[in-house]
C-alpha cells in the first residue's frame, strides 16, 4: 500500500485536517489550493475512503480521517526529526524549529540573535504564558514559568533562569490593617493572583508550603499584578528584581512572613528522549549562555 501513496498527499491531508480549510492549508504549505485539493482527492481515491466531509459552509473529518491523522502525525514528525538530525552533519545548523515561549523582550532578542547566527533555521514561535499542550501539538520546545516542585509530565525540564521572589503591598493597604506575618494570616487578606499561569493558586513557599489566598484581581501578567499592588488592591507575589525600585522608594512594602516564597523559574521543556534534537540542543545552549549573562 505504501508504495502507492505519495508523502505529499499525506502532508497535504495533515495540513487540511488541522486547518479545516484547503485555502489555509495551501497558504501554510505554500502550494496552490488546487494542488492541495488534488492531493487529498488522490489519497482518498487510493484508500477508497472519504477522509474529509466537505459542504459549502464547513469541513469535518470522518472517523477514518481522524484515525489516519492520529496515526500519521507522530510518524511524519519522527521522519522529519530523523532528517533534521542527519542534516547536522552538514556545514550549518538547519531545519524548522517550533517554540512556545512567553512574550518577553529578552527572549525575543535572544531568539532573533540565534536565527541571525544560524540563518538556515526556520523559526516558528507562538507566544503564550501558560502553554499546556504545546509538545503534544508538534512543538519542539516549550518555555514556561514554574514556582515550586514541577509535576511529573514525562517531558524533560531544564532550568534557564531563577528569580528570588517576595510578597509586597502598598502603604495604603497596610495602613488599613496590619500586614500578614504568617501564611495563615496571608490567607485572610486580599491578594493579587494569576489567572491560569503557575496554576493560579495556591501560592507556593519554601519548605513545600502552600497557601490558598483570596483574590478579586486575577491576571496573567506580572506588570498588571504590580500595577494593582501599587494601587493597594491586594498583596502580590513578585520577582524581587521587578519591584526592588518600588520597595526602595517606599511605593511598595516588602512583607516578611514565616516562610519565604518559592523562586520564580523559567524552564525549557522538550520531549522526553535521551538526547534532544540537535536544533533544540544548540538553541538551549545558546539560550542558557545568554540567560547566564543576564544574571
Amino acid at each position: 500500500m505504501i508504495d502507492k501513496i505519495e508523502l505529499q498527499w499525506l502532508l497535504s491531508f495533515q495540513c487540511v485536517y488541522e486547518q479545516l480549510s484547503f485555502k489555509l492549508a495551501a497558504e501554510q504549505l505554500q502550494l496552490p489550493t488546487s494542488n492541495v485539493s488534488r492531493h487529498v482527492a488522490l489519497l482518498e481515491k487510493q484508500l477508497n475512503l472519504r477522509l474529509l466531509q466537505r459542504t459549502t459552509r464547513k469541513m469535518i473529518a470522518t472517523a477514518a480521517g481522524k484515525q489516519l491523522y492520529q496515526s500519521i502525525t507522530p510518524l511524519i514528525k519522527a521522519m522529519n526529526d530523523s532528517l533534521e538530525e542527519v542534516s547536522v552533519y552538514g556545514d550549518s545548523l538547519a531545519g524548522h524549529l517550533k517554540i512556545i515561549m512567553p512574550d518577553l523582550p529578552f527572549l525575543a532578542e535572544i531568539s532573533a540573535e540565534f536565527c541571525s547566527v544560524h540563518p538556515q533555521i526556520q523559526l516558528s514561535c507562538d507566544t503564550q504564558l501558560n502553554p499546556t499542550e504545546g509538545l503534544l501539538e508538534g512543538f519542539d520546545l516549550v518555555l514556561r514559568f514554574g514556582r515550586g516542585p514541577l509535576d511529573d509530565s514525562g517531558w524533560v525540564a531544564k532550568e534557564l533562569l531563577r528569580w528570588p521572589s517576595c510578597i509586597v503591598g502598598a502603604p495604603q493597604l497596610i495602613n488599613n490593617a496590619p500586614p500578614p506575618r504568617s501564611l495563615e494570616e496571608l490567607s485572610k487578606v486580599p491578594c493579587i493572583t494569576s489567572l491560569s499561569v503557575l496554576l493560579g493558586m495556591p501560592w507556593r513557599f519554601k519548605q513545600q508550603q502552600a497557601v490558598q489566598v483570596k483574590s478579586n484581581f486575577k491576571v496573567n501578567s506580572g506588570n498588571m499584578a504590580k500595577a494593582a499592588a501599587l494601587k493597594g488592591l491586594g498583596y502580590a507575589i513578585l520577582p524581587t528584581h521587578a519591584c526592588q525600585e518600588d520597595i526602595d522608594n517606599g511605593s511598595l512594602i516588602n512583607i516578611k512572613l514565616d516562610h519565604e516564597p518559592e523562586d520564580l523559574v523559567l524552564y525549557a521543556f522538550y520531549a522526553g528522549r535521551k538526547y534532544p534534537l540537535e536544533k533544540v540542543k544548540v538553541f538551549l545552549e545558546f539560550l542558557k549562555s545568554k540567560c547566564i549573562e543576564l544574571m
